[in-house]
């Protein structure tokens, strides 16, 4: 069983240079390099979907402004009910 999905990883593949720094420096493993090559040549990372936990480790590894952009998944908050 797949651990929770906390976190969203989103690759701007044409901004991506294809070092992988991202992708050793991800715990979960959840990045990898495309098979294909982006307009620079290289193979861009690649989010995979499974059990990022939003750290942001792989954005402040990445040398490229804006190839990466990192997002949480909250819980939903329950307000409580009015009483009254």
């Amino acid at each position: 069983m797949a651990a929770e999905k906390r976190g969203f990883v989103s690759v701007d593949v044409a901004e991506c240079k294809g070092c992988g720094l991202c992708v050793e420096a991800c715990p979960v493993e959840c990045l990898e390099l495309e098979a294909g090559l982006n307009a620079y040549g290289v193979h861009p990372a690649h989010y995979t979907g499974a059990g990022c936990t939003g750290c942001g480790i792989c954005f402040y590894d990445c040398p490229e402004p804006g190839a990466i952009e990192v997002m949480k998944i909250r819980e939903a908050v329950h307000a409580p009910a009015h009483q009254g």
